[in-house]
């Protein structure tokens, strides 16, 4: 026997535009809902069951363009454009969408926004860790209402996944390769069958047309469990690259940065893009092992030194700059910030920072303010 679950309600207090406007990190429907609408009424191209746009209308809103009425869309994520067509075409198809890649590269950013662009809901998500049970990926128990009257509909808790599969929408997965392996296998039914048993009940769910899953992994960070091979057959691979060259990655800082600048009322990143630029090249070189002009080879932190630790950086100088400065981004700004980022081993990484500041800063021209703020940090 099918059954169609309906999600447990708890009365909570609606949120009112004030209170909307005032989050410190809005979902993407909702820091992009005038884009998102936009796209949507002039979106004229067929549209999967239950999607909110057709796919060209997707990936539009990811990589960004301009309507036809003249709205700009902005893009949410700079790569590859053929990465962002192969992610969506899955998620049209049956098949379930892995974005793998190494920390920072975007991963979950890139999940959030297909799901609002997708579903208009980025919300259903499960967030993997080592303490993931079962129950957050299937469903869990009101056990007040399990113990006074028995399983039932009424004491069946639904997880993110249990309704997107009744409401035909998209779940989100993060860190899958964090879950245990054997709550990890809990997607194989969902995913072969798109059906979920509930044993209990003698019932189960079926997956209604538009239902599917992305999940994001990484296989850089310790305590990574693998995917089965049964799993991971359920899945298309996307593999999202570090940004290809130093332009590109500025960009992407330079973009995010803004976003968090204006939210938290901090100056305008123009104001900074040298130092942004500084940031950026000092993480390449450390992350690849050379400099940038391939002359001279360094040696890499235990860091992963990705793009998002470079916003984060940047980030906090900013906010430095604005409460105790004069507004404007400088190297003693982001100093202190890049040493806790590059140095994570104390001893064996403050060695290699030393040496890069003293055979590459020192000696690079235009740097020596920047040379000279490392080294107070550093001392």
């Amino acid at each position: 026997m099918s059954v169609t679950v309906e999600p447990t309600s708890v009365e909570m207090p609606e949120n009112t535009p004030a209170q909307e406007s005032e989050a410190l990190r809005p979902h993407a429907e909702d820091a992009f809902a005038a884009e998102l609408a936009a796209l949507a009424a002039q979106d004229d191209r067929p549209r999967p069951a239950r999607w909110k746009m057709s796919p060209w209308a997707v990936a539009t809103y990811l990589l960004g363009g301009t309507l036809p009425d003249g709205t700009v869309i902005t893009p949410k994520y700079v790569g590859p454009r053929r990465i962002v067509e192969v992610a969506v075409t899955t998620l049209a198809t049956d098949r379930a969408l892995l974005l793998l890649g190494v920390p920072g590269t975007a991963k979950t950013w890139v999940s959030e926004h297909l799901a609002a662009a997708v579903s208009g809901d980025s919300t259903l998500l499960v967030q993997g860790t080592a303490g993931t049970p079962e129950e957050a990926i299937r469903y869990g128990w009101n056990y007040a209402q399990l113990l006074a009257h028995g399983p039932s509909r009424d004491a069946l808790v639904p997880s993110p996944v249990m309704r997107a599969m009744a409401e035909g929408m998209t779940a989100r997965i993060e860190e899958l390769t964090r879950i245990p392996a054997d709550v990890q296998d809990t997607l194989i039914t969902i995913l072969s069958e798109k059906t979920l048993p509930i044993p209990e009940l003698g019932q189960e769910v079926q997956a209604v047309r538009g239902f599917n899953v992305i999940a994001t992994a990484n296989d850089r960070d310790r305590g990574v469990n693998d995917l089965s091979s049964a799993l991971r057959r359920r899945f298309n691979t996307v593999v999202l690259p570090l940004p290809e060259s130093v332009e590109a990655e500025v960009d992407i800082v330079s973009r995010r940065v803004d976003q968090m600048g204006r939210s938290l009322d901090l100056p305008a990143v123009p104001d900074g893009v040298d130092e942004i630029r500084r940031v950026v090249t000092v993480f390449r070189e450390l992350r690849d092992g050379v400099t940038s002009d391939g002359r001279t080879k360094v040696k890499s932190p235990s860091g992963t030194l990705s793009t998002a630790e470079a916003i984060s950086v940047v980030t906090n100088g900013l906010a430095l700059a604005a409460h105790f400065g004069d507004g404007v981004l400088t190297a003693g700004d982001v100093a202190a910030g890049i040493l806790g980022a590059v140095v994570r081993d104390p001893a064996a990484d403050r060695v290699i920072w030393q040496e890069y500041l003293e055979a590459v800063v020192r000696e690079r021209d235009g740097w020596k303010d920047f040379y000279r703020a490392c080294r107070e940090v550093s001392a």
